[in-house]
């Protein structure tokens, strides 16, 4: 691990020279040591000068979702991200999250990757995650809950990624009901939540909430199915966003969620949910089995249900297992 005891060494004085003899008496490496280091942190994608005399300095570091970016960004938090699992690539984040519960991971431990192989989505979907343009990561939670306390979670979850970018994007997402954050009309996030029950008392033995925000894409790298209904930050905002950074937000957030589902306090989460909601006041079309119907979006309950006004001018709630809800002229109109 030298070479995060030398990154964290010139990231103290970032901007500032460090000499090879100071890392050396501090860390305890030797100058071949601290060249190796140096020559691995370059490989990965930092940018570090060397001077003669002068010693060595951090100029930049990588958009990367590694553990040392992430963690210069999230800062302590009470449960979520205290463990950070931080890979290259995954067929899936909840699906190794999974793995790493069955192993007896801690409550809390974040799965981060730069790339999955076979992202998922809601309804058995795939999500497409390319790597070095998104942010994928899974919160491995242990809830001490019963499973009616935990179904709001993912619609609290697409309200914390909405305030994770509008603090570190400065933009304002809204949130196609049940759960996905959109900007311009268009998706900008998937989320996936995964629940597994102890088959002889019911009690929640853990839970994967799985987040994938499309960061940096082009429209070009959207294949044409998705291209119509899907955008990324850059897209929307019109410039680099730190894929680092954002994802210590979200971290953050998912922590302060996990907080407010054990207190039971999901009402401010229900009052900007509604608030961000994008179909409420228009006619929307309900996909389900059966085909199709429309009906006028009316409302969100007290368990974040659509609440809608069907043709014939009966009023029904719908629950996110049930229905896939799109605009009649777009993914959000």
């Amino acid at each position: 691990m030298s070479r995060r005891d030398v990154l964290a060494l010139l990231r103290q004085r970032e901007g500032d020279y460090v000499s090879g003899q100071e890392i050396s008496d501090r860390l305890g490496l030797s100058r071949t040591a601290i060249w190796k280091a140096v020559d691995a942190l370059r490989r990965e994608g930092y940018t570090v000068e060397a001077r003669t005399g002068r010693g060595y300095r951090l100029l930049d570091a990588p958009d990367a979702l590694t553990e040392p970016e992430i963690r210069r960004f999230l800062g302590e938090t009470a449960r979520v991200g205290r463990t950070l699992v931080c890979l290259p690539e995954v067929d899936s984040t909840n699906l190794r999250a999974k793995q790493l519960a069955a192993e007896g991971a801690a409550d809390g431990t974040v799965v981060a990757a730069d790339l999955q192989t076979a992202g998922r989505g809601r309804l058995g979907r795939s999500f497409q995650s390319p790597g070095g343009q998104g942010i994928y990561l899974t919160a491995l939670l242990r809830p001490d809950l019963p499973p009616e306390r935990l179904s709001p979670v993912t619609a609290m979850a697409g309200v914390a990624v909405c305030r994770a970018i509008e603090r570190i994007c400065g933009a304002s997402p809204g949130l196609k009901w049940p759960n996905d954050p959109v900007l311009g009309g268009r998706k900008v996030c998937g989320i996936l939540t995964e629940l597994s029950l102890e088959g002889e008392t019911g009690r929640v033995q853990d839970l994967e909430l799985g987040i994938g925000i499309n960061v940096s894409q082009r429209p070009e790298d959207f294949t044409p199915e998705v291209r119509e209904i899907a955008t990324s930050l850059a897209q929307a905002v019109g410039h680099p966003v730190s894929r680092p950074a954002l994802a210590a937000e979200v971290i953050r957030e998912v922590d302060r969620l996990c907080a407010a589902l054990a207190a039971g306090e999901s009402g401010p989460y229900l009052t900007e949910y509604r608030r961000r909601c994008v179909n409420l006041g228009r006619t929307v079309r309900l996909l389900g089995t059966d085909g199709g119907e429309t009906a006028e979006a009316l409302d969100i309950d007290g368990d974040f249900g659509l609440v809608v006004r069907m043709a014939d001018g009966t009023v029904r709630t719908v629950r996110s297992g049930e229905v896939s809800v799109r605009g009649l002229y777009g993914y959000t109109e």
